[in-house]
């Protein structure tokens, strides 16, 4: 694996994630209440023996290079970095990345490097467990130029996906980009029984969709990439690839899950914390890493949790009742405080470390006051939520509506980035 390198994306502005993106770029986006998203595809690779890592960032970025320099640090002995290519000036351009295929042309120098004979392309904001060792060994059997991993979907979800046409030996054969109509769909489909036939269950799924990963010979993506002004993968580089080389596909069936939305954002976290989880943070020989913080354990006293995941350094006072949802790390959550099917980002320091508290500061503390309620929420990191303050969607759960301060997105309530909401706040 170490003639492989691996090209993390870093993603756009993240408009649809705002306002989880206001200070931050996606992959910064915390899961889980103690990991970010770009913990996933750097602990993909670092399990799947792949430690040559570059990181294209563009976007809200300082925060996540705080994160990657915090984190990732590899011995002198094993060659493995976490290298982070940021949008810059140079003698050759002076624009920003103008797509993803673009940000790999600025930085084409990094994968022309002698010892480099495949080139991996991920993206820094799914969420899913991967051996890219697999893809690699599937690639060099069918002797493909280009391989692309794919997931089994019904024709029900083909219309969000990218799908792809197959022949018998697994050679893309035809690409269509969010197939709409019967008739599109029929130019697509895959065969139940071919599905079956890769030792995969096809339980009716018929279509195939692309998962934004690729794995490039090296020399081809060079040549791609000098010779075409192509700006994006998925829409053109890919595309053409078809028609001109051998693009074999790679079938995976494990939990995948393009974190693009709030509501997917929400909905992805909320079932992490369910008894029989879709994606399972403890596996032993695969585990999700991300930044030791040494933080002590959560204390809990005459508290209520169900189906819930609670983080290091919390402090839960008593009465709380804690239901389907993620504490993040350093929350304070106060007496008889409800929080049901929320996700609590938790805190970057904690109240007494907080320089921005003042001697005569009549701020509500940084976290959650007692008797307060929340439900259906995202509250972000270092809020202030006063005593006995309502969070729920009161009506304004079926659209996107802004207030002074808090969103609505997909029904969903968000609570930005170190927001102040005063003792008995109401939406």
């Amino acid at each position: 694996m170490k003639n492989v390198v691996s090209l993390i994306l870093g993603g756009g502005k993240g408009t649809r994630l705002f306002p989880l993106t206001q200070f931050r770029s996606k992959p910064a986006v915390p899961l889980a209440g103690k990991y970010r998203l770009i913990d996933i595809p750097i602990s993909n690779c670092i399990n799947s023996e792949l430690c040559r890592i570059y990181l294209l960032t563009q976007f809200n970025s300082v925060s996540l290079h705080r994160h990657i320099r915090q984190t990732y640090k590899f011995d002198s002995f094993g060659n493995g970095f976490v290298e982070i290519l940021a949008a810059q000036q140079t003698m050759e351009g002076t624009d920003w990345y103008q797509g993803t295929a673009d940000a790999v042309r600025k930085n084409i120098r990094c994968i022309e490097q002698a010892d480099i004979d495949y080139v991996l392309i991920l993206s820094g904001d799914q969420l899913y467990r991967m051996d890219y060792a697999e893809m690699l060994d599937n690639h060099i059997k069918a002797k493909a130029d280009v391989t692309i991993a794919t997931v089994p979907l019904s024709s029900e979800q083909a219309a969000a996906f990218g799908i792809m046409r197959v022949d018998d030996s697994g050679r893309v054969k035809g690409f269509l980009e969010k197939p709409q109509t019967e008739e599109e769909l029929k130019m697509v489909r895959t065969p139940p029984e071919w599905i079956d036939q890769q030792g995969i269950e096809s339980r009716g799924r018929d279509c195939l969709a692309s998962m934004g990963i690729y794995l490039f010979n090296r020399d081809l993506l060079v040549d791609l990439l000098k010779k075409t002004d192509y700006e994006d993968f998925g829409k053109e580089i890919f595309p053409m690839s078809i028609r001109t080389h051998k693009v074999h596909a790679h079938l995976f069936d494990g939990y995948w899950e393009d974190i693009g939305t709030i509501r997917s954002f929400y909905d992805a976290n909320l079932a992490l914390a369910h008894p029989d989880p879709p994606f399972d943070f403890v596996v032993e020989k695969s585990p999700i890493y991300s930044r030791p913080r040494f933080l002590p354990p959560t204390r809990c006293e005459g508290v209520t949790i169900k189906r819930s995941l609670i983080a290091d350094g919390c402090e839960i006072d008593e009465g709380a009742v804690i239901e389907n949802s993620v504490i993040g790390l350093r929350c304070r959550i106060g007496k008889n405080v409800t929080i049901r099917n929320s996700v609590i980002m938790g805190a970057d320091y904690y109240q007494d470390e907080c320089k921005e508290t003042l001697e005569n500061d009549d701020r509500p503390a940084i976290g959650i006051g007692d008797g307060a309620y929340i439900d259906g929420a995202i509250v972000d990191k270092n809020c202030r939520v006063g005593k006995n303050a309502r969070i729920e969607p009161n009506g304004h759960s079926e659209q996107d509506f802004d207030h002074t301060d808090v969103l609505i997105r997909d029904g969903i309530i968000v609570v930005p980035k170190g927001t102040v909401l005063a003792d008995g706040w109401k939406l």
